[in-house]
């Protein structure tokens, strides 16, 4: 969700080449499993029954073609500008050995972002707050389209590491203007009656925090983690690998013409 859940290739040291051999997979490959786990699953889930209530006419024809248009735009990269270069066909692999703070970072992202959020658009059914099903269901579509889009594409090797990089970043910078327009509705454009009881309080405020935190959380992310780590890892994997591959072929050819004299 934060573009960490995203297989792009881990950073491997200089000496390290596109022939890494099969046996150093498992480990990368459990280490998806411990920073993700049965997250991916739970929110797979959760993506399911947002998706359905998103498509009732809370979501606003922008937000709804931006999906389409995002994954036009990142099959269009993947051909003409970032192909991937890479003969294997094996899945990618995580850019980022978690420790356990990174773990936490991922799970405050996703209790911020996804269960927090679907609990407030639930409780505001519930209540017959329509205001805070309006404010808080185009976040949720979109992160629920970004889950399925960064999920689909990590299983795929057609997808170079810049592409895949570029899931997040596009869906992050979308939803922050959207949480905007969300924090403005929950902090200007709703207010509190004088009359009200407690539980309608800690309600509003609880509404207004979300808001806050969702903004400071995905802002972080996006200045902090995808633009100035996550994409720059990206790259220099993907012309690392392309490098090495231009090299075996220079050898190739080479060896080619050393046999062909002889």
């Amino acid at each position: 969700m934060s573009g960490v859940s995203l297989a792009v290739a881990p950073r491997s040291d200089p000496d390290d080449t596109t022939t890494t051999t099969d046996h150093r997979q498992p480990p990368q490959q459990t280490v998806v499993g411990g920073i993700m786990g049965s997250l991916r699953v739970i929110e797979l889930q959760l993506v399911a029954f947002i998706m359905v209530f998103s498509a009732s006419g809370l979501v606003p024809l922008f937000d709804l073609a931006f999906p389409a248009f995002t994954t036009i735009y990142l099959l269009l990269l993947s051909r003409l500008a970032f192909p991937n270069s890479s003969t294997t066909t094996r899945k990618p692999d995580i850019i980022f050995h978690g420790n356990r703070l990174f773990r936490a970072y991922v799970i405050l992202g996703t209790t911020i972002g996804l269960f927090l959020p679907l609990a407030y658009v639930l409780g505001g059914f519930a209540r017959g707050d329509e205001h805070a099903v309006q404010s808080a269901t185009p976040h949720l579509f979109l992160l629920s389209c970004q889950i399925l889009t960064e999920n689909i594409i990590s299983g795929l090797s057609l997808f170079s590491a810049p592409v895949r990089a570029l899931v997040p970043m596009l869906y992050t910078v979308r939803r922050i203007f959207v949480i905007l327009d969300w924090v403005q509705d929950v902090w200007l454009n709703k207010t509190l009656s004088v009359n009200a009881e407690i539980k309608d309080v800690a309600w509003f405020w609880f509404g207004r925090v979300l808001a806050v935190a969702n903004l400071a959380y995905f802002s972080t992310n996006l200045f902090g983690f995808l633009i100035p780590r996550f994409l720059p890892r990206a790259f220099d994997h993907y012309l690392r690998e392309r490098n090495e591959i231009q090299r075996k072929m220079g050898e190739d050819i080479k060896q080619f013409g050393d046999k062909k004299s002889n």
